[in-house]
């Protein structure tokens, strides 16, 4: 029992690695560092769940979604004044949610009465924020359709069957990353920018809250 305990102490040194690659990344060290917290969320994965990873569906969507995370960060962090570069990026974070989704719903399920609450908020927000200042449908489309995916994202990690920490960081995880999504979207279309010193640092704490989640999983197990 001693050993599990040690292992399971052990694990969140870990989380040293992708709180190191957030602050060179906000000290503008560079894109290796800006991927880090997602793919090092990719790595401790690994670690936790190697020998397990062909039977563990849920680990292996939360892999991906970290993965769809860095292509679409990519393309975000090379848009410039690129529309479509814009509607790239947001593909891409779309899957990423439909991995963290798939992992929440492996392990619980979709809290309707949020969700539709969820919904209705963003689509009003969408509709008398957004939508006035979109001239480009398929940017508009695009924006709609992954308002609606990170909406039933959050509801499904709000239906996650988990308890203390691992719920909670997982819930927090998620909201934070559609709280950075929803400054961004202020940025960039309404020209609202008062909030965007909060954009990055939401952003890879939401990478980091995640993979802690799934340590305390890990840790439980190991006790």
């Amino acid at each position: 029992m001693k050993t599990k305990q040690f292992n399971a102490s052990w694990l969140y040194l870990l989380l040293i690695v992708p709180t190191v690659s957030a602050v060179l990344a906000l000290n503008h060290f560079g894109f290796f560092f800006k991927s880090g917290t997602a793919g090092a969320g990719i790595i401790i994965l690994l670690i936790l769940y190697f020998s397990k990873l062909p039977k563990a569906k849920d680990i292996l969507f939360l892999m991906s979604a970290f993965l769809f995370s860095i292509v679409g960060d990519w393309f975000l962090s090379n848009k410039q004044d690129d529309a479509f570069m814009f509607v790239y990026g947001i593909v891409f974070f779309f899957f990423a949610h439909v991995g963290y989704l798939l992992y929440a719903w492996l392990n619980g399920h979709i809290n309707k009465i949020f969700t539709l609450f969820l919904l209705f908020g963003f689509f009003v927000f969408f509709m008398w924020v957004l939508f006035p200042s979109m001239d480009n449908p398929v940017l508009t489309m695009a924006v709609l359709v992954y308002l609606v995916i990170s909406c039933i994202s959050l509801g499904t990690a709000v239906g996650i069957r988990a308890s203390g920490a691992e719920k909670w960081a997982y819930i927090f995880g998620i909201f934070l990353i559609l709280f950075s999504d929803t400054i961004i979207s202020l940025k960039e279309f309404v020209g609202y920018k008062e909030l965007n010193f909060l954009i990055l640092p939401t952003y890879y704490l939401a990478h980091i809250s995640v993979t802690f989640s799934v340590m305390r999983r890990k840790a439980k197990e190991l006790n």
